[in-house]
Parts: C-alpha cells; sequence; structure tokens
C-alpha cells in the first residue's frame, strides 16, 4: 500500500497519487509488493533493494548517508496480542524532494501522524517531521512500558491467590517483550545521537537541515529515550525479581505439603503396624481375651498420638 500525504495550507492531503507527488511530500509505504517499491524507486531514485532493507523484520537500527538521500532505521514498538509486545523497523529516507517511510505492517506510531493528530506536523519539514517520529516512538515505549508494569501487578495479585502455570507464561512473554524493548531502545538511541553529531555536516544541509527548535526537538528526543531505557531496566529488574520470588514460594509451599504428607504417613504407618502384627495367624497376646479388640485399637490410637506429639514437638507436623 502506497499513499502519499502533502501539507496545503495547514491542510493535509492525502488523496495524491504518486505519479503526482510534488516536493514536501511524504510517501507512506506498509506492506509494499514488488511492483510498488519499483513504483517509489522510479519516483523517488531510490534503489529498490535499499528499500527492502526496510522490510527486513531483523533490521536493526542505524543511519545511512548516501549522496541523494539519508537512510534512517528505527526500531519501534507494536502490540502483537494481549500481553505481548515486539518491534519492528521502520524505514526513513530523506531526499530533497520527499521524505518516504516504509514498514511491514500500519503501526500506531504512523497512525497519528497519517490521521493528522500530531500538533506542529508538516510533511514539507523533513527534518523536524524525522524527529517528531522519534519522540512519537519514544513516548510509545514510554506507554506500553506503562501497561506492561500495570499488568504485571495485576498478574502478581492473580499469583499471591492462584499458582498456575497461565501466570508465569505470561510473565515470560513480558519479559521478553522487556527484552526486545531494551534491544530496540539502544540501537535507537544510538541512532539519535547520530543525528545530533550530523547537524555540523554541512554538506548534508540539503539534506538534513536542522533549526534551533530542531535541535531541541532532538534533544528532548534523546532525553525522553533515556528515560524509557532506564525504566525497561527497571521493570526488567523487577520482573525478574517477582518471577524468582514465586518460583521461590512455589518450591516451599510443595516442601510444606511434602513434609505434611511425610508426617501422615509416619502416624499411619504406627496404627499399621500394630494391626499388622496382631492381624497375623498365630498366637498373639489378648487373642482370647473379650477385650483385646479395644485394647488394639486404644495403644494403636496412643502410639497414634505419641506420634503425633514427637512430629509437633520437631515442627514436622
Amino acid at each position: 500500500m502506497i499513499q502519499v500525504y502533502k501539507h496545503n495550507n495547514g491542510h493535509l492531503d492525502d488523496d495524491i497519487s504518486l505519479a503526482s507527488a510534488e516536493k514536501g511530500s511524504w510517501i507512506h509505504v506498509v506492506n509494499p509488493s514488488a511492483e510498488d517499491l519499483q513504483l517509489v524507486s522510479m519516483v523517488t531514485e531510490i534503489p529498490t533493494d535499499v528499500l527492502k532493507t526496510s522490510l527486513d523484520t531483523e533490521e536493526r537500527s542505524h543511519v545511512e548517508l548516501e549522496d541523494e538521500y539519508i537512510f534512517v532505521v528505527i526500531n519501534i514498538p507494536i502490540i502483537m496480542e494481549t500481553d505481548s509486545y515486539d518491534t519492528l523497523p521502520l524505514g526513513i529516507f530523506i531526499t530533497p524532494d520527499f521524505i518516504i517511510t516504509l514498514c511491514i505492517q500500519e503501526t500506531e506510531v504512523m497512525r497519528t501522524f497519517t490521521e493528522n493528530k500530531y500538533p506542529l506536523f508538516y510533511t514539507f519539514k523533513k527534518t523536524r517531521f524525522l524527529f517528531q517520529i522519534l519522540y512519537r516512538t519514544a513516548t510509545l515505549f514510554l506507554r506500553y512500558l506503562q501497561q506492561i508494569n500495570h499488568r504485571t501487578d495485576d498478574i502478581e495479585q492473580d499469583l499471591r491467590h492462584s499458582m498456575q502455570n497461565k501466570e508465569f507464561f505470561l510473565l515470560l512473554e513480558l519479559q521478553k517483550s522487556l527484552t526486545y524493548f531494551t534491544s530496540a531502545l539502544r540501537s535507537n538511541g544510538t541512532v539519535m545521537e547520530k543525528l545530533m553529531r550530523l547537524r555540523r555536516n554541512t554538506s548534508l544541509h540539503h539534506l538534513l537541515k536542522m533549526y534551533e527548535e530542531d535541535e531541541d526537538l532532538l534533544e528532548d528526543v534523546i532525553i525522553e529515550n533515556k528515560q524509557a531505557i532506564e525504566m525497561v531496566e527497571m521493570y526488567s529488574n523487577i520482573l525478574m525479581s517477582t518471577s524468582d520470588t514465586f518460583a521461590s514460594i512455589i518450591s516451599n509451599n510443595l516442601s510444606i505439603v511434602m513434609k505434611f504428607l511425610a508426617s501422615i504417613t509416619i502416624i499411619l504407618a504406627v496404627p499399621t503396624n500394630l494391626f499388622s502384627l496382631w492381624g497375623m495367624n498365630v498366637p498373639v497376646p489378648l487373642a482370647d481375651s473379650p477385650l483385646g479388640f479395644p485394647i488394639v485399637i486404644g495403644l494403636a490410637i496412643l502410639c497414634s498420638c505419641i506420634a503425633i506429639y514427637m512430629l509437633w514437638k520437631k515442627d514436622l507436623f
């Protein structure tokens, strides 16, 4: 899918065809076919092989500088399903005429811009638009981290009342999500630092021209990204501690149950041995006494009470 946007007099036009795209337009490409990539390559003069790089789900964040374009890849957060988060690469190309974004699927990050809900967003201000995408990505990371933290608290409450495997699998999914977020945030931070250094490169001013407001925005993005890194590390440590704690609790509960069952086995073994002795087909004491049966029962109860008392004194029952 290829969509072309362009701001005209403060209004975002979204019914522009790729063939009629003008300078200052934003070309947004989502899950393109081979024909779509060829069309974008013809209009933007960016090689098709380079465009395909953005569609590799394993692509890491980086910046490539060419004479006719700047290629930026960042990793953005997505929600896969309930309690499952991941990251996807988003490719951003800046040419003298266009800004092009490519992703394998539609994401919450870009939906804010396609619906024109981001303040002070203009397609012809390509450098600021790039930094706004970075800022939106960092804030979305923070939002998803808060959701993960709240979900962890809910799972912890469930674990206090029910030690089921389901809750531990949910914790595992959240832990994997935090691992993905950590890697993405660190690599995105490297990209932001490199973009900050490029402001001194005068040979790139025709592609990446920064004004003072743009530098301030990029500094805010770097701060937000560092805050997200600190949060993901903190939440990851909390989640690991929670998992380890409840694993220890389960192990302790199992030990308590096994100790109780062992005590019951010992207590039941005492009367069982007595009844076995008096049940043999040989002469035994009290065999001819009418009080033999109650005496044996009473002796078994007495021995069981003594066993219970001894186990209780040793805190084994």
